[in-house]
């Protein structure tokens, strides 16, 4: 049994290790400053042309700059992970035009707690990638985080097909619970229920002010 737990581990700190070279790779493709003075160049451009497309840049710009600069961290603040995921709502608001009825409740204060970066957004993309984009009429998503001491919950809810296949819970869902997995451990409660015209998600994460 030690040797078994001792060669997972070993496995564990590898695969780590893997994903943090290719992200490193990722960010060496492309120099962060030509890609944000270049996105800053567009968005003076586009002011004078489309306000929405302006608005659009600048919160891809936030979104880049945050995973770029704020997630080389193992925890990150939460409010910062909260306004990250608003900016990436915002964007896929104007993707949607007013074909998409969409409730967000998100809490206006953090209480100094901080989470494991980008734990949250695979969660929220799914809702829109397995959920709205495959419905043709009256695509809904329901999106709500609380707070209670130091609980974050978060429940959403999005409509789906009568195929349940395209309610299976995607990629970045399984590498979530990966991730709760390694990171918190007996602290989250995971919970994911395909129904008939619905797909619905909780997730309950203790977290902690300082680590």
């Amino acid at each position: 049994m030690k040797c078994f737990y001792e060669k997972q581990q070993a496995a564990l700190k590898m695969e780590k290790e893997k994903v943090s070279a290719e992200l490193q790779m990722l960010k060496a493709q492309l120099h962060p400053h030509f890609l944000f003075n270049t996105l800053n160049n567009i968005y003076s451009y586009t002011q004078e042309v489309s306000v929405v497309a302006s608005d659009m840049i600048f919160g891809l710009s936030e979104l880049l700059r945050y995973m770029l600069y704020e997630c080389n961290q193992a925890f990150v603040p939460l409010d910062k992970e909260l306004k990250m995921i608003e900016d990436y709502i915002k964007l896929e608001k104007v993707r949607y035009d007013n074909h998409l009825d969409l409730s967000v409740n998100m809490p206006c204060k953090s209480n100094r707690l901080k989470i494991a970066p980008l734990l949250l957004l695979p969660l929220v993309e799914n809702c829109f990638k397995h959920g709205a984009s495959n419905m043709i009429r009256n695509p809904w998503i329901s999106i709500g985080i609380t707070l209670a001491g130091n609980v974050l919950s978060m429940k959403l809810i999005n409509g789906s097909t009568s195929d349940l296949t395209t309610a299976a819970p995607g990629i970045g869902t399984a590498i979530t619970q990966k991730r709760l997995d390694l990171i918190y451990a007996d602290k989250y409660e995971f919970q994911a229920i395909a129904e008939e015209d619905m797909y619905i998600l909780n997730l309950k994460i203790s977290l902690d002010e300082d680590r």
